[in-house]
């Protein structure tokens, strides 16, 4: 089989301190945690910034400038940009970062959705900050707006612009859709690298059959023009991944999709789940591209030409 991209989602905006004392918060934590991720099999580092004190979701260029350059400069890991940041936050302020940085590569919501969140606060008893309960409480009447004249500001000022490519994440098939009405337009070219997401309450459930039916339409719409990605909630990251590295994709983990790292054990780093879904997918014949590797399969830049 062809090699594996293997993607780890370091801290997110999912999250909150008061779940796990190991999801990274600081820039020395976050950091840390990525170059120990790289260093482990990820070619990719997706990324998001938090506010060091409270370690509330941030989209300060600030923030990801006290870790981006110590991250490039340790690692040669593809440094991947989140523009979603915060389901709460503006279309501006989700697109700070990437603005300031001009990263060779973001991600990229393909869509409107309801993104619930609620259910966790349950989980709870301790909490460390004053925001993290009702922030994930008030998700059950949030929208994560993503509408087509985003997407398509994204697309002109950070893909056209500044030459980034993209990780389509998709949550459910209509977004596969989306990209197909965008790459008709002529804002993104081909290969794409699409993001199927599972398992998040509003979006596409994480069963085996969806997972077959998006690459189904998937393989409908874009042909032998893409790569597809798996990335999955929870409990059901490795099973999901493991699926799809067995039909020929690629994968993503890390402590934004997954605090554990086996059943009602929290994982203390991000490589540890990356030493994992290595281990599994170097079994069944499958392996881990490189990021100079990465860079030639997606078409990317390349980190001489980031500023960070």
């Amino acid at each position: 089989m062809s090699k594996i991209i293997v993607t780890c989602a370091i801290t997110g905006s999912i999250h909150t301190p008061s779940m796990s004392p190991y999801l990274p918060v600081t820039a020395d934590q976050i950091t840390s945690q990525a170059v120990d991720a790289a260093e482990a099999g990820a070619a990719i580092l997706h990324l998001h910034a938090r506010d060091p004190d409270t370690g509330k979701p941030s989209a300060s260029p600030e923030h990801f400038a006290a870790f981006l350059p110590r991250i490039k400069q340790a690692s040669g890991a593809v440094l991947n940009i989140s523009t979603g940041g915060s389901a709460v936050m503006s279309l501006e302020e989700r697109l700070a970062p990437a603005m300031a940085t001009e990263p060779e590569m973001c991600s990229l919501n393909m869509g409107t959705m309801n993104f619930a969140l609620y259910q966790a606060a349950a989980r709870v008893t301790d909490w460390k900050h004053d925001w993290e309960k009702p922030f994930l409480e008030d998700t059950d009447d949030l929208v994560f707006k993503n509408t087509p004249r985003d997407i398509a500001a994204i697309l002109r000022q950070i893909g056209q612009a500044r030459g980034a490519r993209f990780e389509f994440e998709c949550y459910d098939v209509g977004h596969l859709y989306m990209l197909r009405h965008f790459a008709d337009r002529g804002l993104v070219e081909p290969p794409f690298f699409i993001q199927f997401v599972f398992g998040v309450l509003g979006g596409i459930g994480a069963d085996p059959e969806n997972l077959m039916h998006m690459k189904t339409i998937a393989d409908k719409l874009f042909g032998e023009d893409y790569l597809f990605s798996v990335l999955a909630a929870g409990r059901h990251q490795i099973p999901f991944t493991t699926m799809a590295a067995a039909m020929g994709g690629h994968v993503r983990v890390g402590l934004e999709d997954n605090l554990m790292i086996s059943r009602g054990k929290l994982a203390e780093r991000n490589a540890d789940q990356v030493a994992k879904i290595r281990r599994i997918v170097e079994e069944i014949g499958r392996e881990p591209a490189t990021p100079d590797e990465v860079r030639v399969m997606l078409g990317l830049k390349g980190a001489d030409q980031t500023v960070m």
